[in-house]
């Protein structure tokens, strides 16, 4: 059963993270801090594509392909998905 954050999005750490890193790249004016959130996005993608949906679908099958379908991986869902 999938509950809390999980239920608007996939990703909600990397998520997270990835907010923090524009926040500082906003409140310091910073464009190489910016370039580092893009990096850094651009290897939590990879490794979520690559690895992680690949491993989740093996170990769970229908149940996580309903849930990959049903909730976005990286833009949350106004409303609680409740599979």
């Amino acid at each position: 059963m999938v509950g809390g954050i999980y239920r608007h999005v996939r990703n909600p750490m990397y998520l997270a993270v990835l907010a923090i890193i524009l926040g500082q790249a906003l409140i310091f004016s910073s464009w190489a801090v910016l370039v580092y959130g893009l990096i850094a996005a651009a290897a939590m993608i990879s490794f979520v594509k690559l690895y992680e949906e690949p491993t989740l679908a093996q170990h769970y099958g229908e149940e996580y392909e309903a849930y990959r379908r049903a909730v976005p991986g990286w833009l949350p869902r106004l409303t609680p998905w409740r599979g």
